[in-house]
C-alpha cells in the first residue's frame, strides 16, 4: 500500500451523468469506497473490482450511523495496512450542508491527507430538473441556500428569519420537509406574502423525481395530503411560476416509468442508457451471462480453414466479438476473411462487423429464417455452398437446418455460451410490490432465465405470471415473443425492427399513443 489519502467527493444530486470527471477519476483508484444513500449506487460500478464498499447511509431522521462513527470509519480505513486510498461519496456537494467540513476536520486532526472534490449541489440542480431557475433576471437576482434541519442539539435556531424572509428573491431549503409547517409560518410571520409560490422537489434529477407546488399558505397541508417525504429541496419564490413553461425533465416520454432490463450486465448499457435518456427509471436484472465455450477446438479449426467457406454468417454482436477475439489469439485478423462473403443478421451485428474492419455483403431486412434464406438464394447460395455460422451454443437450429434443406453444407461452431445470470433480488421485490411498469426481453434466453430467476426469488404464494400482473412485457421480436407466450407471459409490445432502438421505440409508442 502507498501513502493514505481520502477524497471527499461530491457525487452530485442523483443523476449519474452529473458526477464530475475528477470525482470519477478519484473513485476509480480507491481501495475503499464509503458511501451514503444519497449517492447514486450506479457509481459503484466505476470503482475497482477489488475495492471495499462501506455503506454509512443515513435516511431522513433515523440515523443508522452517527457522524462521529462515519469520521472514525474514514480515518481508520485510510490508516489501515500502512495507508489506503479512500473515496468518500457524498450526495450533492460535500461542503453544502453535506458535513464534509466535519469529515475534513477529522482527517486534518488525524494527520491524514485529503482532497475536496466539489460536486453539483441539489440546491440548484433539483430545481433546474423541475423547470425552476433559482435566479431569473426578470424576477430575482439573488438566492439563499438554507438548511431546513438544524442540529437538533442546539437550543435556539441560528437562522435569522426576519432577515431571510425578504432578503432574497429565492430561498432553497435543504432537508426541510419535516419542518415545512414551521418554515412556512416563520417566513409569513416575518413578512413574506402567504401567496408566495413554493415547490418541493423529491429525488431531484433522478427518474424517481416528484414535484409538488403550492404557496406558503398551503404547501405544508398539500405535502401531508400527498404523503410527500424526504429527501427533498424546498424552493420559495416567484421563480417557481416558471415551472409551467420550463418543465423539461418530467415531460420526457418515459418519465415516471420503471423498466426492467434483463440483458447480460455487459450488454445492458446501450438499452439502459436509451431508456434513461427518455426519463425512465431502469432496474438492471441480468438474467444471462456470456461466457466462453467449453471447447475452443471447433472454432480454432474453422479459423484455420476459413478459405474453404463461401460464407461466414454472424447472428449476433456477441458472435462477432468472440470470433474476432479468438482470431487475435491465432495472430489473425479480418484479412483472413478476404475469400469469404459475410452476412450479418441485424444492423447491430453489421455495425460490429464494420468496427472489426469487415463490411457485410448481406444484411437481411427480415430476421426470420425464411426471409434470410430468400436473400441467400438471391446471392447464389445453394447446392454445395459452404457456410460457417459462429454463434451461441444454445441457439435455435432453424437457420442452419433451412440452409441445409437447400443443399448448403453448414458448419455451426459455438463461440460463446449463455448461462444463467444472477438477478438482483430487490428487482423481483419491486415486481412483487407492483412498482414495475415494463420488463424488456431481448432474446428467448432472457425470457426463460427471467422466469426461472424470478420464480426462485418471489414469495412462496406468488407466481411469476401473478407478479407480472399489469406489467408490460416488451419483446425485441417474434421469436422472443413466442418463447414468452409459451411460458404464459402476455406480450404487450413487439419491436417492428428487431433491434434495441426498435424495442425502445415500441415501448415509447405504447405509452405515448
Amino acid at each position: 500500500m502507498g501513502a493514505p489519502i481520502v477524497y471527499l467527493i461530491g457525487a452530485g444530486p442523483g443523476d449519474p451523468g452529473l458526477m464530475t470527471v475528477r470525482g470519477l477519476e478519484c473513485l476509480s483508484v480507491a481501495d475503499v469506497v464509503v458511501y451514503d444513500y444519497l449517492a447514486n449506487p450506479r457509481f459503484l460500478s466505476t470503482a475497482r473490482d477489488d475495492a471495499e464498499f462501506i455503506y454509512v447511509g443515513k435516511k431522513g431522521f433515523s440515523e443508522h450511523v452517527t457522524q462521529d462513527e462515519i469520521n472514525d470509519v474514514i480515518v481508520a480505513k485510510a490508516s489501515e495496512d500502512g495507508g489506503k486510498v479512500v473515496a468518500r461519496l457524498k450526495g450533492g456537494d460535500p461542503f453544502i450542508f453535506g458535513r464534509g467540513g466535519e469529515e475534513a476536520l477529522a482527517l486534518a486532526e488525524a494527520g491524514i491527507p485529503f482532497e475536496i472534490v466539489p460536486g453539483i449541489s441539489s440546491g440548484y440542480a433539483a430545481p433546474a430538473y423541475a423547470g425552476i431557475p433559482v435566479t431569473h433576471r426578470g424576477l430575482t437576482s439573488d438566492v439563499a441556500f438554507v438548511t431546513g434541519h438544524e442540529d437538533p442539539t442546539k437550543e435556539t435556531s441560528e437562522i435569522n428569519w426576519e432577515c431571510l424572509a425578504n432578503a432574497c428573491g429565492t430561498i432553497c431549503f435543504f432537508m426541510g420537509v419535516k419542518n415545512l409547517p414551521e418554515i412556512a409560518s416563520k417566513l409569513v410571520a416575518h413578512g413574506r406574502a402567504p401567496e408566495t409560490p413554493v415547490a418541493l422537489v423529491r429525488w431531484g434529477t433522478t427518474p424517481r423525481q416528484e414535484t409538488l407546488t403550492g404557496t406558503l399558505a398551503d404547501i405544508a397541508e398539500k405535502a401531508v395530503a400527498a404523503g410527500f417525504e424526504a429527501p427533498a429541496i424546498t424552493i420559495v419564490g416567484e421563480v417557481v411560476r416558471l415551472r409551467e413553461k420550463l418543465m423539461w425533465f418530467e415531460s420526457k416520454p418515459l418519465f415516471g416509468k420503471t423498466v426492467v432490463v434483463t440483458r447480460s450486465r455487459a450488454q445492458a448499457s446501450d438499452l439502459s442508457m436509451r431508456l434513461i435518456d427518455l426519463g425512465a427509471e431502469v432496474l438492471e436484472f441480468p438474467v444471462i451471462r456470456i461466457t466462453d465455450p467449453e471447447d475452443w477446438g471447433p472454432l480454432d479449426a474453422a479459423i484455420r480453414n476459413l478459405e474453404v467457406y463461401d460464407w461466414v454468417v454472424f447472428t449476433s454482436v456477441n458472435g462477432v466479438e468472440q470470433f474476432f477475439g479468438r482470431m487475435s489469439v491465432h495472430d489473425s485478423d479480418a484479412r483472413q476473411l478476404a475469400g469469404c462473403r459475410v452476412a450479418a443478421i441485424g444492423p447491430a451485428t453489421a455495425a460490429r462487423c464494420a468496427a472489426r474492419g469487415v463490411t457485410p455483403d448481406y444484411v437481411p431486412s427480415e430476421y426470420r429464417a425464411e426471409g434470410v434464406l430468400e436473400g441467400f438464394c438471391d446471392r447464389g447460395v445453394g447446392e454445395g455452398s459452404r457456410i460457417l455460422i459462429p454463434r451461441a451454443l444454445e441457439a435455435r437450429e432453424v437457420l442452419p437446418d433451412t440452409l441445409r434443406e437447400h443443399g448448403a453444407i453448414v458448419d455451426v461452431v459455438p463461440v460463446y455460451r449463455t448461462v444463467l445470470g444472477q438477478g438482483e433480488p430487490s428487482v423481483v421485490q419491486r415486481l412483487a410490490e407492483g412498482t414495475v411498469d415494463v420488463v424488456t426481453f431481448t432474446s428467448s434466453s432472457t425470457v426463460k432465465n427471467f422466469f426461472r430467476l424470478a420464480e426462485e426469488t418471489l414469495p412462496d404464494d406468488r407466481s411469476v405470471l401473478d407478479a407480472m400482473g399489469d406489467v408490460l412485457a416488451a419483446s425485441i421480436g417474434p421469436i422472443t415473443s413466442d418463447t414468452a407466450r409459451d411460458l404464459g407471459i402476455e406480450v404487450g409490445v413487439e419491436a417492428e425492427e428487431y433491434t434495441i432502438p426498435g424495442l425502445v421505440e415500441a415501448v415509447v409508442k405504447h405509452f405515448n399513443d
